[in-house]
């Protein structure tokens, strides 16, 4: 169905061009799910672009070719391109919320594509667009035709795009990391019902992800990029347990799995031993009947519901569950952020819920708990370089400035591995796995006891996300600090965490030690979490 051919796309900047991808080549059969993996920056992305025509202001193939059905799309018209896309070949693209329209109805979103390519007329454009909802199995489909995107989860905007992609029944469908964000069980139901549509519909399809468990158990065949490069192709089974590139191997070296060790994510010249945790039996932090309340136009909304647990001092506490089970609203009232409704703080035996959030910054507890947040970009200021970001809780609480602030910045940058050279630069000049130090430095910048880290890995490549996972385990034992780790990933829970804490509808439903709870989980909620959780095939662990 699709045959691509030494294909190399450029993009031109003032410097003159730049080579994004390389003479890859590749085919997808008809009926074929096809796999693409690799880092951010290894041309995944601009690939599918390529292939779709909808590259970037000075982005343009500088060769090969890319073939649909007997069709050069590289050498088709614009106007062939704009009745081929979205009735041949259709996109589901990463963020969902930023491919919908936030001002324009979903149904609506649905119609125009089924009358752009005259799938529809106005009198049946809307039982065909409540039709397409149903296919993605969005309940009262009719109702929700006239939602807004802000009225919807993440899960549903996704399905909503599904609804979009496959609208016009395409041959080709092209998902680009169709799951970041989302939490475990949610990507599990968008990956099936993907998988269930294509096979229905006897389409072709490409899967676009760094998520090396994912791309094992729903595709057919997998192509590795590095660098604009094809370094590596095959099955699954044999890809990921009989790697033959070292790129490969890296991946799958990096992929949190059952069998792994934090220090085994690392590549083999920079593994060292583990650091021994000293956990003490006294508590940190203790959380007694803690609620949380919304206001909302259909009656009050519990968000937490009563819950009680310990943080005792260098311990590290997993928080999962999925969107919506109250995580985050917890961890915002731990780190004093929003007020509870109800319920006991103790920190070191202080009550600290009964000083308003407004207020807490102002007290010398707020040197205490720190947080690293989902986002690391959403989390920094642009217009602030790195240095500036980490000087602000020292510069605001600890009162430094001039060359003492200079040398603690410095200090921490070595602390977090982040070179010196990169402090001078704004956000938009970092890497990922950099705003995430930066993030991670500003955090420890007044060594606080306990520290909260929501989702910090979340976005990151599998090689990024082991080198932060390995530095928040060094800085544990170094500064003795606790963690609280809100995640929805449960191989990192397994790595990182000494307990667990399994929330489900703002109740805490299972909790144990973080090994005990994910080998045999206890309540049916949690087995529905474990075994949602991909998996790649099972690769000998390198000591």
């Amino acid at each position: 169905m699709l045959s691509i051919k030494d294909l190399s796309v450029a993009f031109r900047n003032r410097h003159g061009e730049v080579p994004a991808v390389r003479g890859v080549s590749f085919d997808v059969g008809a009926g074929e799910t096809l796999g693409i993996v690799g880092e951010s920056g290894s041309g995944k992305s601009v690939t599918s672009y390529a292939l779709m025509r909808i590259l970037d202001a000075g982005g343009r193939i500088a060769a090969g070719s890319v073939t649909y059905c007997g069709q050069d799309l590289a050498q088709a018209s614009e106007r062939d391109m704009r009745s081929i896309r979205g009735r041949e070949v259709s996109m589901i693209f990463q963020n969902p919320r930023a491919a919908l329209n936030p001002i324009r109805k979903v149904g609506h979103q649905i119609e125009d594509v089924l009358l752009r390519h005259g799938q529809a007329t106005r009198s049946t454009a809307r039982a065909k667009a409540i039709a397409a909802l149903e296919a993605v199995l969005i309940q009262n489909a009719a109702a929700r035709y006239d939602a807004y995107p802000f009225e919807l989860s993440g899960g549903m905007c996704q399905r909503v795009v599904i609804a979009i992609a496959l609208a016009c029944e395409p041959n080709l469908l092209i998902a680009d990391e169709p799951t970041t964000g989302l939490d475990i069980t949610t990507q599990k139901a968008v990956m099936d019902l993907m998988r269930d549509l294509i096979r229905a519909r006897g389409m072709s399809s490409i899967l676009i992800t760094h998520d090396l468990g994912l791309a094992s158990e729903y595709c057919d065949r997998i192509v590795v990029m590095k660098d604009g490069q094809l370094v590596e192709q095959g099955a699954p089974q044999d890809l990921f347990v009989h790697p033959k590139h070292p790129y490969t191997q890296r991946l799958v070296d990096a992929t949190p799995r059952l069998g792994a060790t934090i220090r085994s994510l690392l590549p083999v010249e920079a593994r060292r031993p583990e650091p021994e945790h000293k956990v003490h039996p006294r508590a940190l932090l203790e959380a007694v009947d803690l609620t949380r309340t919304f206001a909302s136009k259909s009656g009050p909304v519990r968000a937490v519901k009563g819950i009680s647990f310990q943080i005792r001092e260098g311990q590290s506490v997993g928080l999962v569950g999925e969107s919506g089970s109250g995580k985050s609203t917890t961890a915002e009232m731990l780190v004093r952020l929003s007020d509870p409704t109800s319920g006991h703080i103790l920190f070191e035996g202080q009550d600290i819920a009964a000083t308003p959030a407004a207020r807490f910054s102002r007290t010398a507890r707020r040197r205490d708990i720190q947080m690293v947040f989902q986002d690391a970009t959403d989390a920094l200021n642009p217009r602030h370089t790195a240095a500036t970001a980490i000087a602000e809780p020292l510069r605001r609480i600890d009162g430094l400035s001039g060359r003492a602030l200079r040398i603690r910045v410095e200090e921490l940058a070595e602390l977090t591995g982040l070179p010196l050279p990169l402090l001078n630069r704004l956000p938009h000049q970092l890497s990922g796995g950099q705003k995430a130090r930066v993030g991670i430095a500003r955090a420890i910048a007044l060594e606080p006891k306990l520290l909260i880290l929501d989702e910090p890995t979340a976005a990151l490549d599998v090689s990024i996300q082991a080198l932060v996972l390995n530095l928040l385990v060094d800085l544990r034992a170094r500064l003795g600090m606790s963690y609280l780790f809100v995640s929805h990933d449960l191989n990192v829970v397994r790595l990182l965490c000494d307990e667990v804490l399994v929330m489900k509808s703002g109740e805490i439903i299972e909790r144990g030690p973080a090994a005990q709870v994910m080998a045999n989980p206890q309540h049916p909620y949690t087995r529905s979490l474990v075994a949602a959780a991909p998996q790649p095939p099972e690769t000998p662990v390198a000591a």
